[in-house]
């Protein structure tokens, strides 16, 4: 598989052809993903869940992120490689362009940033250093106790009216791509057709350009799955051949099926 850029998921969405992300923590990993023709892999802070046993990505400090981004390019093969910024290293544009060049000078390619319109300026900023930026909206998990909890968001008239403002001003901004976190499935495939930069979705339906499920989720190792999960390795006989599984599921539209939709 060709080297993936924020150019090939361009053309891609003009395309209409969809495309995988994975997250990833370490090297092993990082090549099986790109083996199995996922285009994208994201060093997610929910590796402060999945690896450090907390029950949320609020404790993962830069370091813990800058470590698990040089240990995942390591093993890429030709992946665009995404990071978090973790919780509060990105409250002012000085923090952010600190911990954004900690993360690509580690091996990311793409730094990530939960937040709407106030993220607006940093973006700018970052994008205009050579820092290409992926937004996240919708259930952000950064702001889990802001939220009350893991919950659907954008799900009145309101809410999904202030995302799908947020999504245009993240796009003119700059950032390269956008991530909708649980959110309902129309509102995302709205957000997704008005959008001309690609949208990812994990928990908000089959209408955005790509999908991402957290590794130990789509593997089954996860104890209380969200609805949207799908576990990959039921009926297969090797974690290869899971991550395959997914990969083929998402581009010929078989995942995510109404089942693991959130409505309005």
């Amino acid at each position: 598989m060709d080297k993936t850029t924020v150019f090939t998921l361009q053309r891609m969405k003009e395309k209409g052809e969809k495309f995988c992300c994975i997250t990833v923590y370490d090297a092993t990993f990082a090549r099986l993903v790109h083996a199995a023709g996922a285009e994208t892999m994201l060093v997610g802070d929910s590796l402060g869940m999945v690896l450090q046993g907390h029950d949320s990505t609020v404790p993962v400090t830069l370091e813990h992120m800058a470590y698990h981004t040089a240990c995942a390019a390591r093993g890429n093969r030709g992946a665009l490689l995404i990071a978090d910024l973790p919780f509060m290293t990105y409250a002012t544009a000085q923090q952010a362009l600190t911990g954004a060049t900690a993360l690509m000078q580690a091996g990311a390619q793409v730094v990530k940033m939960e937040g709407g319109v106030w993220l607006s300026e940093t973006i700018h900023m970052l994008v205009e250093r050579g820092i290409p930026v992926c937004a996240h909206l919708g259930l952000t998990p950064q702001s889990v106790n802001v939220f009350g909890g893991f919950r659907v968001q954008g799900r009145t008239p309101k809410s999904a009216k202030s995302i799908l403002a947020d999504a245009a001003e993240i796009q003119d901004a700059g950032a390269s791509l956008l991530v909708l976190e649980c959110i309902p499935s129309a509102l995302a495939a709205d957000i997704s057709e008005k959008l001309q930069i690609p949208v990812i979705g994990i928990g908000a339906g089959p209408g955005t350009d790509g999908q991402v499920l957290v590794l130990h989720d789509l593997l089954g190792l996860c104890e209380s799955p969200p609805r949207f999960v799908e576990d990959f390795m039921t009926g297969r006989d090797s974690i290869p051949a899971a991550l395959k599984a997914f990969v083929n599921a998402v581009k010929s539209g078989s995942y995510p099926g109404p089942r693991h939709c959130y409505t309005e």
